[in-house]
């Protein structure tokens, strides 16, 4: 018997035709579309289209929303930095101790990606999803609800769901002080010497500079003028901003607050294309942890964003089903310039 070679569709095809999201396009074709309020009407035009287009579910997408599907997800900005590569790394394990299959996705701080990637991972029946570092957490929080999805934020808060985050005001104080501390009493230095680049206007970056300011406040007790340079969280950005900083000034800060490692990074190939004079008496503070960057050739400490107690306490109110709006802030560790610590890689079975 000859096979068919008609293409069968996928949920995208079916929601393109009926013109409805693809969590609704998932609700009617596993079942749950009553608890979502679907009208039947819009139910019986789905299940046409479905016949009509060969469409057959997958094993991923089989497991009913009163199911368990096994599957738990992890939602990220990007992979391509210590911080978020650690908290995959930590998720990973901490999922696969609870005998389920984690996904890992980056969406590169694109909100119509994380509404899409949401929307597929709806279809495909995670029983959980973490939200990490995204754009609209409140719209992603909608979407869950709508789907019956369990969910919660960590890394940016969101106002509608349970939040668990970095207590970035008083890692921010901590940093500062250690940047201004590392001058000697017999340094005179001024509130224009201390600068925080990186960071953009959200949560996270606003608590950052909430404490950079209060510190620098205190030290010099007066109402210092604006020394933040926001750049957003690319590299390029960060570095540029360096290079129009030193070619309006003529040097450098003495002391620097650098936002994150991925700022870090920028700052890293402003260096890169300077003679070492430029910056061998630089101060640095950057909050984030990278091993490789607390060993370069200047003073340089670091502030760790404790992505184990994060992950933990997640799944601990999600298994408590506390699902409440409220931001529970988690302490970072702060860590001394030329210091090794040990992480998610650690628990690795590699064998010599």
């Amino acid at each position: 018997m000859k096979k068919s070679t008609k293409k069968k569709a996928t949920i995208y095809d079916l929601s393109v035709l009926s013109g409805c999201s693809a969590s609704t396009v998932s609700a009617v074709l596993n079942g749950t579309w009553r608890q979502r309020r679907i009208s039947e009407s819009t139910s019986e035009r789905i299940l046409g289209l479905a016949r009509d287009h060969n469409y057959t579910t997958n094993m991923q997408a089989r497991g009913l929303r009163s199911s368990q599907s096994g599957l738990v997800a992890l939602l990220l900005p990007v992979h391509d930095s210590r911080y978020f590569s650690s908290m995959a790394q930590t998720f990973d394990a901490r999922v696969r101790e609870r005998g389920q299959c984690p996904i890992v996705i980056s969406t590169c701080r694109d909100p119509k990606e994380e509404y899409q990637t949401v929307e597929t991972l709806i279809s495909y029946s995670v029983d959980t999803l973490l939200i990490a570092g995204a754009t609209d957490p409140d719209s992603i929080h909608r979407l869950c609800e709508e789907a019956g999805l369990k969910h919660i934020n960590i890394d940016l808060p969101g106002r509608s769901g349970p939040s668990v985050i970095t207590d970035n005001y008083a890692g921010a104080v901590e940093l500062t002080w250690s940047i201004i501390n590392s001058f000697s009493d017999d340094d005179s230095i001024t509130p224009s010497d201390i600068y925080m680049f990186g960071g953009r206007d959200d949560h996270n970056s606003r608590e950052r500079n909430r404490g950079f300011r209060d510190v620098k406040d205190a030290h010099f007790k007066t109402k210092t003028e604006e020394t933040i340079v926001p750049t957003g969280y690319a590299p390029g950005f960060a570095q540029k901003a360096f290079e129009e900083f030193y070619e309006t000034h003529g040097n450098l800060p003495r002391g620097i607050f650098v936002n994150s490692s991925i700022n870090y990074e920028g700052l890293l190939r402003f260096m890169a294309k300077h003679p070492p004079e430029t910056f061998e008496n630089l101060v640095i503070g950057c909050f984030d942890y990278d091993p490789f960057g607390s060993f370069l050739p200047f003073h340089v400490t670091m502030v760790r964003q404790d992505v184990e107690k994060m992950i933990d306490r997640a799944f601990q109110l999600i298994d408590a089903g506390e699902m409440t709006p409220r931001t529970y802030l988690i302490p970072p560790q702060f860590v001394p310039q030329r210091t090794a610590l040990t992480g998610p890689l650690d628990l690795l079975k590699d064998v010599p």
